[in-house]
């Protein structure tokens, strides 16, 4: 039914390890196929390629539904339908911004004081010439294919970038003056396929899959008992999604209590719920949550 394309390279292993986790697991040959299968009716073919095409193709209707990013979405300036934001990325869940970076010793301040003909290199180059022009600065904009930040200062004066994490532009010796966009990464779809009722119903469904498996990471579940004595005790200490679900035992004066916890303060708070009276407390691990 559908015709997925996958991004190869940095986002390659975390979406592979997102359809594994989420009970897609994409299956190919070698780790070098640009083909391969997702054990799912909804799914009929998939191929992984560059994310930087995946907008385009995706546009033109050789794939009907994509993982992507929004900077290669914005670059190409490709009409494609956004299902939603996958937070995830290759190195954290926090979205990655393209900035414009100067040397440390620069006293620039802001991307508005660049001069006229600043000599600029970026993987984006119509993002970024939008940008420049969008400001009034007539800019030199230079392709790069990699390596961006070691082009300052010899070769040009400042860097249209992608950054995560920042340590590479701070190891370079550079500085961020501009925020041109934040990217996550984004599930899109054919605009024509996506007005098809089949098609999707089908989207939909893989949507809540992925997310369900996203919005899971990071949490347990957490299972206890507690006298009735103790109910109120115990519930203030449970960092619940909503509220926790409280059962009466059958035959005693006390409750089952369940709840969603982040994992980062499981450590911490079995030893507490126990101090406060819980008992018979297990901590389960979860695949999906789905609102």
């Amino acid at each position: 039914m559908l015709r997925l394309v996958l991004p190869k390279g940095s986002l390659e292993q975390a979406t592979l390890d997102l359809f594994e986790a989420a009970d897609l697991p994409v299956v190919r040959g070698s780790s070098v196929d640009y083909r391969a299968t997702v054990s799912d009716p909804r799914i009929d073919e998939v191929r992984i390629l560059r994310p930087q095409e995946i907008p385009r193709y995706v546009a033109e209707g050789v794939f009907d539904l994509g993982i992507t990013g929004r900077d290669w979405i914005e670059e190409t300036a490709s009409e494609v339908i956004t299902l939603g934001e996958l937070h995830y990325s290759k190195a954290t869940a926090r979205p990655v911004n393209i900035v414009v970076a100067v040397p440390e010793s620069s006293p620039i301040e802001r991307a508005e004081d660049l001069p006229q003909g600043v000599r600029v290199s970026s993987e984006y180059p119509d993002l970024t010439r939008r940008y420049f022009d969008k400001l009034g600065i007539a800019a030199d904009i230079r392709l790069s294919y990699g390596a961006t930040e070691a082009k300052v200062p010899d070769i040009v004066d400042c860097i249209v970038d992608l950054t995560e994490t920042g340590r590479a532009l701070r190891a370079a010796g550079l500085k961020v003056i501009a925020t041109i966009l934040t990217s996550h990464t984004e599930l899109v779809a054919n605009p024509v396929s996506f007005q098809d009722p089949v098609k999707h119903h089908a989207m939909a469904q893989l949507l809540t899959l992925l997310e369900g498996t996203l919005e899971a990471r990071g949490k347990v579940l957490v299972k206890l008992n507690v006298a009735e004595a103790n109910l109120a005790g115990v519930i203030e200490l449970l960092p619940a999604m909503k509220s926790p679900t409280v059962s009466r035992l059958f035959g005693e004066s006390g409750f089952a209590l369940e709840t969603v916890v982040p994992k980062a303060v499981i450590n911490t708070l079995i030893p507490e719920l126990s101090d406060a009276g819980a008992s018979d407390i297990i901590e389960l691990p979860l695949a999906k949550i789905v609102h």
